[in-house]
């Protein structure tokens, strides 16, 4: 059974949403690669290293990030990119292919898993190795709960994405992987139900 409502059923949160994000760049040094946070609160946070881990790839050439850490519930962005490194390079490469992203606790719901990692899989390895990329992120607050009325809390995405290589009056912006977010104000509830007896019945 679904159904939907504006409320923030996660009010125990503490205004946070936790974040799972692991991704592989396989032309970036791992030395190169950071994470950056920023959101409407003020946050601004560069080379954010909390719960993160870099591991290399292709012999140091490349690397994979993972990396664990909440958002406050506020429209805001985190991106990949070389903002915190001692030593910009000129022309890093940012084609990369997204493992997982998902937000909040996981949930195995029936015909819905792909709405919880919707970037799963995305490969963008054969891009303009200059370009940034954009994920435009719409956040679905999401309730599941379970015959006994024990309520999980989680979040679905949606995403559009564009890629560009981007100029200001000074040439070439340094290119970034930007994942830009806002919550949607509905919130889906799903609700296991036990199958009728007739449905079993019929379906023998």
């Amino acid at each position: 059974v679904n159904e939907l409502y504006v409320d923030d059923p996660d009010k125990d949160s503490g205004g946070k949403i936790e974040v799972n994000l692991n991704i592989s760049l396989p032309n970036l040094h791992c030395e190169l690669v950071g994470l950056d946070i920023q959101d409407e609160m003020g946050r601004h946070e560069v080379g954010h290293i909390d719960n993160s881990m870099k591991i290399p790839l292709n012999n140091g050439d490349g690397c994979r990030f993972e990396g664990h850490f909440s958002i406050n519930k506020v429209p805001g962005n985190f991106h990949v990119s070389t903002h915190s490194a001692t030593a910009q390079p000129q022309n890093p490469d940012m084609t990369h292919i997204i493992h997982k992203l998902s937000f909040g606790d996981k949930l195995q719901v029936h015909n819905v898993h792909g709405a919880f990692n919707a970037l799963e899989g995305a490969d963008k390895l054969s891009s303009n190795p200059l370009a940034s990329h954009d994920y435009i992120l719409k956040i679905v607050p999401t309730v599941y709960e379970d015959m006994s009325g024990k309520q999980r809390y989680s979040y679905q995405y949606t995403v559009a994405n564009k890629e560009y290589v981007a100029y200001s009056h000074t040439g070439r912006i340094i290119p970034a992987i930007w994942f830009r977010y806002d919550l949607s104000p509905i919130t889906v509830k799903y609700t296991e139900r036990r199958q009728p007896l007739y449905r079993f019945i019929t379906s023998v």
